[in-house]
């Protein structure tokens, strides 16, 4: 096989041909990424700092962030610099450690994702159950499943992807190394071992999606039973952040690698590659913070605690306790009333009585 199979380096897509929009794409960019880093930084910081937050519900946010941040870092920095010194091209090596460490980012944050959903499922429809199955330890070792198994799927993905003849030239209709546009440089026949390996994980991502709909149907069956508003807002306070999120990167993500390779633009291949790896690790700090009280008072905490002598304020227990504790509450209440086990004048048991002794 000849070298020219492998060229020494490839072309990417640039944003814009003038030297004007370049400047523009990259201020753009910057701000991106620094939002991203700022906001997945405040999180991790909060996280990691408020012991408030020490739950299984926040380890997870503080692992998201960390893919967040690893998926923009993957492509952004260097389309930046593409822009800033009018170059599109990268080295065939630097072509597989961008895809390489994209895939890993990506494929780990659908594996967490699924897992905070299996998180969520368990607070709320099982929350007796929740502090024995969803122990310091089982967490741990569910996060480094899903960080060790989507590392070597990337390797996996990464060298098939490699291993095989282009013969369609060198240039990438993209703005970053991508699998489906190296395999549309490939020649005829040699790329369908890569497709193959696109449709298997195409069916562990369904099934991933399956557990995710399945999950969030018996979620919120479990939360519209909850009698009080006050309850069922704690517990949607918790879920929509994550549906939200899970809604963005897949609906984007899945487009974008399922579509056939020869019915795409390039508009539409930059917008879709925009969505999901730098617009979705940008805002799903603010997704996560706009509706959780909790986070945002850890992350105000930590301009607190920089000034001498001040300490951060004592807050209540924990939102996933409190959702918890909620559904607890009224479902033995409902309990007790349809068994009627407690009398009129047993006002401890009655909702909006005041607690009195019987004697």
């Amino acid at each position: 096989m000849s070298n020219s199979s492998f060229p020494n380096e490839f072309l990417l897509l640039p944003f814009a041909d003038t030297r004007q929009l370049q400047l523009l794409h990259f201020g753009l960019f910057l701000g991106i990424y620094l939002a991203a880093v700022l906001g997945n930084g405040l999180i991790l910081t909060a996280v990691a700092c408020d012991h408030h937050l020490h739950t299984p519900m926040y380890f997870f946010f503080l692992n998201l962030s960390l893919l967040d941040l690893g998926t923009i870092t993957t492509t952004v920095p260097k389309s930046m610099a593409d822009s800033l010194w009018d170059t599109m091209t990268i080295s065939y090596a630097g072509c597989a450690t961008q895809i390489l460490f994209f895939f890993f980012f990506i494929s780990a944050e659908f594996s967490l994702l699924t897992i905070m959903a299996y998180d969520r499922y368990i607070a709320i429809c099982k929350p007796l159950h929740y502090g024995t199955i969803m122990d310091s330890r089982t967490c741990v070792n569910m996060a480094a499943a899903a960080w060790d198994s989507t590392f070597l799927y990337a390797v996996l993905h990464t060298a098939n992807t490699f291993s095989l003849p282009l013969c369609q030239g060198n240039a990438l209709d993209q703005f970053f190394c991508e699998v489906p546009q190296i395999l549309k440089l490939s020649c005829s026949d040699a790329y369908l071992r890569e497709v193959g390996l696109l449709v298997v994980s195409a069916c562990l991502a369904f099934g991933c999606f399956v557990f995710l709909v399945v999950s969030y149907v018996q979620i919120f069956r479990s939360v519209l039973r909850i009698p009080s508003q006050q309850g069922r807002h704690k517990a949607f306070s918790t879920c929509l952040p994550h549906l939200a999120v899970v809604s963005l990167f897949l609906s984007t993500a899945t487009f974008a690698y399922l579509k056939p390779l020869s019915a795409s633009s390039s508009s539409l291949n930059l917008l879709l590659a925009v969505l999901y790896s730098v617009v979705s690790p940008a805002v799903n700090p603010l997704i996560y913070s706009m509706r959780n009280k909790e986070l945002k008072d850890a992350v105000c905490e930590l301009g607190i605690k920089v000034g001498p002598g001040k300490s951060s304020p004592v807050r209540p227990t924990s939102e996933p306790n409190k959702i918890m504790e909620q559904i607890f509450l009224e479902t033995w209440l409902r309990h007790m009333t349809n068994k009627e086990v407690t009398g009129d004048s047993q006002h401890v048991f009655t909702k909006g009585r005041v607690c009195l002794t019987h004697l």
